[in-house]
């Protein structure tokens, strides 16, 4: 501790340890002057506070949820006791489509049988009058009739191939809005149109129209003509 005489200003450095903890006086070595002492009072050493220990935050894991898995599409397996076990189940849904009944293809019929007839009379006259300018004599009506009934034959194949082949339906399924697509509801090639409209055709009137009768118990509208050529006739 530092003492300092206050008489003569005269300081000295002293061990706090070396006093008597009585003494109240001392004596100036400097000017031997005696004045009073004034002890520092003991100072207490501070503690200083352990730290606390935090508790330590509980992490929990976080938990993700696993990812939904989406199923995966199921084939649909044909039906072996559904329409006799001949066609396979067509892909985009064609099977559950809405079919063209019998009487909605009868008009559709009749209406394709009026714009042929026209068709056949204006290019059945045209070549009539032809004909009979270019061959002459009295054999050339029957001729020329045979001709014209052959001209209407093919125009008639034509027609339904074309239409049927090119888009599924002709002027009278158009105006009915139904249409002739594949088992699997795919376009019709023009191969298929023909075999179709030729000789399938041909064997469902032959057989005094059973062929055609078929339609209206058939649990999918299909002719005989459908079956063979393994096509439907869809709504739109």
């Amino acid at each position: 501790m530092l003492i300092t005489c206050p008489h003569c200003n005269f300081s000295k450095e002293i061990d706090p340890a070396k006093l008597s903890k009585t003494a109240t006086k001392v004596k100036c070595p400097k000017c031997k002057q005696g004045f009073a002492l004034q002890q520092e009072p003991e100072q207490k050493q501070e503690q200083t506070p352990e730290p606390v220990a935090q508790p330590t935050p509980v992490v929990e894991p976080e938990i993700k949820a696993p990812p939904i898995q989406e199923p995966e599409p199921r084939a649909v397996q044909p039906d072996a006791n559904k329409n006799n076990a001949t066609l396979a189940t067509p892909v985009n849904n064609i099977f559950g489509t809405p079919k063209a009944g019998f009487w909605i293809r009868a008009v559709a019929a009749l209406v394709d049988g009026f714009v042929l007839f026209i068709i056949q009379f204006v290019l059945g006259f045209a070549l009539t009058m032809a004909g009979l300018a270019a061959i002459g004599g009295s054999d050339a009506g029957i001729v020329m009739t045979v001709l014209v009934q052959l001209f209407g034959i093919i125009i008639n194949f034509v027609y339904y191939v074309l239409f049927t082949g090119s888009c599924g339906q002709t002027p009278g399924k158009m105006a009915l809005r139904i249409k002739v697509v594949n088992c699997d509801g795919s376009q019709l090639s023009y191969g298929r149109a023909a075999i179709r409209e030729i000789p399938a055709k041909f064997i469902s009137g032959i057989i005094l129209g059973i062929g055609y009768l078929m339609v209206a118990f058939d649990d999918q509208k299909q002719g005989l003509h459908d079956r063979m050529a393994k096509t439907y006739v869809i709504k739109l």
